[in-house]
């Protein structure tokens, strides 16, 4: 909803198959971290410019500015943009370069009437590219042809026209597919022309092998190549790796009888899931060595394993799909997942909250569980009522103590209609307060430097202190009973107009997500 404040010095100018999980109906440092969520600011750790001494004189700059304790309740509230067969974007092919910026805003500008804070955008449909890729073609769903180039870069206008809004961009990479139709045309440059000998139809799709280590490269290289040229705020996967069984054997016979060959010793099933846990284990390293502000995430299906916890049946990913996203959480090796609950509270077999509870007691180390909810069933039977979505919501912050910070919806369409009230409800009953999202596991502990403030009157002017790169600044008022959230301003303003006559406090939130003390400001 419309910001509390003036702000100066920032410039913000019949569904397709469901992404990105298949159908439901397959039976399918040296302290303690704070716990999940507490972000609250030690005001004990901020220190004002040169004030190490604890003396100033004339030439030591600025005098101290008197620190509280502030923090609020973190949440990511994401959703999931799809461009696969143009579920979310463009709306059509073919449509010109000013028409699709529009789209990107406009899609925006819901999430900022909802104060969502984190949009997933899909950047990789079909081993392709939303983006200037100097590796991979321009995807057909933006021109109707692989190849075309739209007359601008999505990817960049989205991160420009976003963080002005308050909202992170997330990259959505699909590894491995490089067809949803196998009567589609490929571009020169696509993975499947380049190394033909390891893509395989399968069903209706074609699909790259996760084993063979061009495959693998390639991958890499394209995601460390957004994450070297775009600002973007994380990276992210869906659930498919290997592909979801279709009663047909994934032909990777070759690739895996090269391994035997070169002296490997696992099990068909044990090397398929080595393949996909070393391109995330790999991935995850040299994202945070690139920038470690920018977050890797997977969304996958969301039952582990039949009886898991107990009474859950249903698809195998462990066995089918060689996923194994508690190795993933173990290890260390993604900074949250985002299991896809793709069924109401009602349906005993899979239902929403023993899954949602076992996920989240999975977590540890202050990485988290977004649940990824199924937005776009909306409507669609007696089951998926407005209210369900706001029970799954609910049950979601019921487990915050567990590690459940936030939810994903997929997809947005049913925010941009209003269907059914959906959006309004979700906004009138948990998110008329803005939030920040969680703060990165290996930034737990951290100290963030206040920011200096300069006060005349209502007007605020704040610059950073040190060379960290922030993510926004933080207003909190005191109503009496401590520091409330009034509002997050983006890091790029540089003044604004207070509310009024009060108590405030104004802090710092680095892109880590780590939130200084709050620098008090006093108006009569």
């Amino acid at each position: 909803m419309a910001s509390a404040l003036v702000l100066m010095g920032c410039s913000a100018d019949d569904e397709p198959e469901v992404e990105p999980a298949p159908s439901s109906s397959s039976t399918a440092d040296d302290t303690d971290p704070p716990p999940p969520g507490d972000t609250t600011a030690d005001a004990s750790s901020g220190s004002a410019p040169n004030d190490s001494s604890g003396e100033s004189s004339e030439t030591d700059g600025p005098p101290p500015q008197p620190l509280v304790d502030v923090g609020h309740d973190r949440e990511f509230r994401g959703v999931w943009v799809a461009s696969v067969n143009n579920i979310n974007y463009p709306s059509t092919p073919g449509l010109s370069a000013d028409a699709q910026r529009q789209e990107l805003v406009d899609l925006l500008d819901v999430m900022v009437s909802l104060n969502l804070n984190a949009i997933v955008f899909q950047v990789r449909p079909e081993s392709d590219a939303l983006y200037d890729s100097p590796i991979e073609p321009w995807s057909r769903f933006l021109m109707g042809a692989q190849g075309t180039d739209p007359g601008f870069d999505p990817l960049a206008w989205l991160i420009e026209q976003a963080h002005p809004r308050g909202i992170e961009v997330h990259a959505w990479f699909n590894p491995y597919r490089a067809k949803v139709s196998l009567a589609s045309t490929l571009a020169p440059g696509h993975i499947a022309l380049d190394q033909p000998g390891y893509a395989y139809e399968y069903g209706n799709f074609l699909w790259m092998d996760p084993g063979a280590e061009p495959v693998q490269e390639r991958v890499i290289d394209v995601i460390l190549d957004v994450v070297d040229r775009y600002d973007v705020d994380g990276i992210h996967f869906d659930d498919y790796f290997y592909p979801y069984p279709n009663g047909e054997i994934f032909p990777d016979g070759s690739t895996y009888g090269d391994y035997l060959d070169g002296g490997g010793m696992l099990m068909l099933d044990d090397w398929r899931r080595d393949n996909v846990n070393q391109l995330v284990e790999v991935l995850y390293e040299s994202i945070v060595g690139t920038r470690d502000h920018v977050r890797f995430g997977i969304s996958p299906f969301g039952i582990y394993r039949p009886g898991m916890p107990p009474g859950i049946t249903g698809l195998d990913q462990y066995a089918e799909i060689f996923a194994d996203p508690l190795l993933w959480m173990d290890e260390g090796w993604v900074d949250y997942l985002a299991p896809q609950l793709y069924w109401p509270t009602t349906q005993t077999a899979q239902a929403y909250e023993p899954l949602l509870e076992w996920w989240a007691s999975m977590t540890s180390e202050g990485r988290y569980v977004f649940a990824g909810n199924y937005l776009s069933q909306i409507g669609s039977s007696s089951a998926w009522t407005v209210d369900e979505l706001l029970t799954q919501v609910e049950l979601s912050r019921t487990y915050r103590d567990l590690g459940s910070m936030g939810n994903i919806y997929f997809q947005i369409q049913p925010f941009v209609a209003d269907t059914l009230g959906v959006g309004t409800a979700i906004y009138e009953t948990f998110y008329q307060a803005p939030a920040l999202t969680p703060p990165l596991a290996a930034r737990l502990g951290a100290v963030q430097v206040p920011p200096f403030v300069e006060q005349d009157g209502t007007t605020v002017t704040m610059l950073p202190q040190d060379d960290t790169p922030l993510r926004a600044w933080v207003l909190y008022e005191d109503g009496g009973e401590g520091f409330e959230l009034v509002d997050i301003v983006p890091a790029a303003t540089t003044s604004f107009e207070l509310p009024g006559p009060g108590t405030w406090a104004l802090s710092a939130a680095a892109r880590t997500g780590v939130e200084s003390p709050g620098v008090l400001i006093d108006v009569p």
